[in-house]
């Protein structure tokens, strides 16, 4: 039996009473699950198509568009959809999380990384400090130390300028960071903000570091060790790959290297670093990219500038998550859907598709962000849930995942509803190119929506001459069933504050689903065990030492033993 849990957040205004309870018990998800279906190809078809495109349509920041007409939705579902986040008190939750309330209850934290680009509610203190202040301030130091590499006032043991810039880190002072440098890069070259280049050394297989080592100039290189802990086992093990590259090279590793960290870590006020900038504990990694771990490697690469501009645009975003009318609030209204979907119609999983190569790494990047924080089968008080939570999500940018995966999206078992994310205009002059590649994005929407009947496939085949034997053969095979759900986020160019929106939109769509499905979103102890673990084989493998294992674990430890004799 799911218990209730009543916190009060007193106001100067009002008394706010918050109950946070599990998805199966709320009236409003009962009368979303008897709601009649909607088939797609009959909503869409004729008239009410055009006006369902035009309606259902909602302005994002920074001239993005989030239009979902072909998702399986209509007004009756979109308005069990607005009870649920009545019921669920989704604006309220949000309220409490930027004002400072401890949302993160799993490890007693506040919730802060909306606030490393402004500030939605009433200041915030924490550890004696206003964290406004603090992350402006980080923000402050990284941008004078990238402006000083950038002159040449700071330079490399021989006086000369860095070229390029290596950030050392895993999880989300990875993928996050990679991601957006990756989608800016040749917008920040057309526009003649391109600094340094920007590398990223993350997997602790030595393959991964000496892959990229082999590519720069070490003696031209500055290298941003990330690590909130200071203690991180697989970026210390890079970075004493890295400092013996240096070593070896004939340079000094402390005037290569700069540090990402909290103000208690061991790399705090280390000698063996140009400098130091924080982070804190309020501020998940996978929520990190707008902190100092996405700030130095971006403000290097491109200049401050253009980080700023990054931030202008998540809080934009941040800004639209705010407002309590569902249908104004993109972030809000595609993470119920995503709930109706998972919860209601059964989809396992979210393909999220961008017709962008810029935005290559960016479904990993959502990878972690929706599966580390939503992927949980317990309530936030540690009760067993009833129900699914976070979808698996994957994803490859168009056109390549079209001659990949697309089979499966289209005609394989399971329905998988697709985020689809692309451009209206490109950065390169080819024009004809981003036409095939527009064309491409709008017709697997079509194709996922209207499918493809036996007659049609009939005719087509009758048409080329096929015997009617071998028609009757073939129509099983290339018929699709449609009626499969899609949305598009539409945005006039890919540049700094558009990503910074888009990336903002996830994080609230994430944060909401978590509130829906009553689970916290901000913890991620999946993650620990298997570090744990393999601290432990480690110690195995390198000392001839024996602990107790499973009987798989014992035979894969003795052959990785043997081949070492």
């Amino acid at each position: 039996m799911t218990v209730k849990i009543i916190f009060i957040f007193l106001k100067e205004e009002s008394n706010i009473m918050i109950t946070w309870n599990n998805l199966d018990t709320l009236a409003s998800f009962k009368e979303l699950e008897k709601v009649e279906r909607v088939n797609l190809v009959e909503a869409m078809t004729g008239e009410s198509g055009a006006e369902r495109v035009k309606n259902y349509s909602v302005p994002m920041a920074e001239g993005l568009t989030y239009n979902y007409a072909a998702k399986q939705v209509d007004d009756k579902i979109l308005a069990a959809l607005a009870k649920l986040a009545d019921e669920a008190q989704l604006a309220e939750k949000f309220e409490a999380l930027y004002n400072g309330e401890v949302i993160n209850t799993g490890e007693k934290r506040l919730v802060l990384h909306h606030m490393t680009r402004g500030q939605l509610g009433e200041a915030v203190e924490a550890d004696g400090v206003d964290k406004r202040t603090f992350y402006t301030e980080q923000q402050a130091k990284i941008a004078d130390f990238a402006n000083k590499v950038h002159t040449g006032e700071i330079t490399n043991g021989a006086g000369e300028k860095f070229t390029t810039v290596v950030q050392i880190g895993i999880g989300g002072s990875d993928l996050g960071p990679r991601a957006m440098y990756l989608a800016l890069e040749n917008w920040a070259k057309k526009n003649d903000t391109f600094k340094m280049e920007a590398k990223f050394i993350s997997n602790v297989d030595p393959d991964d570091a000496a892959a990229v080592l082999n590519s720069i100039d070490v003696a031209h290189s500055i290298f941003v060790l990330v690590s909130k802990s200071g203690t991180t086992l697989e970026t210390l093990t890079n970075e004493s790959f890295v400092k013996d590259a240096l070593k070896n090279a004939g340079l000094d590793a402390s005037k290569h290297m700069i540090a990402v960290t909290s103000e208690t870590s061991p790399l705090a006020k280390s000698d063996d670093y140009l400098a130091a900038f924080f982070m804190d504990d309020y501020i998940g990694g996978r929520y990190s990219s707008t902190s100092a771990v996405g700030g130095a490697v971006l403000s290097l690469a491109f200049g401050p500038e253009v980080f700023a501009q990054f931030l202008d645009g998540a809080a934009a975003e941040d800004a639209l998550s705010k407002n309590k009318d569902v249908f104004k609030n993109p972030a809000m209204l595609d993470a119920l859907i995503g709930v109706y979907e998972r919860n209601v119609l059964g989809y396992p999983s979210t393909a999220v598709l961008p017709y962008s190569q810029a935005l290559s790494r960016f479904p990993a990047h959502l990878q972690q962000l929706d599966m580390e924080s939503n992927g949980k089968s317990v309530n936030r008080f540690g009760e067993p849930v009833n129900y699914p939570t976070g979808p698996v999500i994957f994803g490859e940018p168009g056109t390549n995942g079209q001659h990949s995966f697309y089979q499966l999206l289209h005609q394989g078992t399971e329905i998988i509803p697709v985020d689809f994310i692309v451009a209206l205009s490109p950065h390169h002059t080819l024009a004809k190119h981003h036409s095939a590649l527009l064309a491409n994005c709008f017709a697997q929407s079509e194709a996922l929506m209207k499918g493809k009947t036996a007659d049609q496939v009939r005719a087509d085949l009758e048409a080329s001459g096929m015997s009617p034997q071998e028609i009757e053969t073939q129509i099983p095979q290339r018929t699709f069933p449609g009626n499969r759900p899609s949305n598009t986020i539409l945005m006039n160019v890919l540049r700094p504050e558009t990503l910074g929106a888009l990336m903002a939109l996830y994080e609230h769509k994430t944060f909401v689903q978590g509130v829906i499905w009553n689970i916290n979103s901000f913890d991620q102890w999946g993650v620990e065990l298997g570090k744990v673990l393999a601290q432990t084989i480690q110690k195995e493998l390198e000392n001839n030492i024996s602990e107790e294992h499973d009987s798989s674990t014992s035979g894969l430890i003795a052959l990785a033993k043997a081949s070492r004799k």
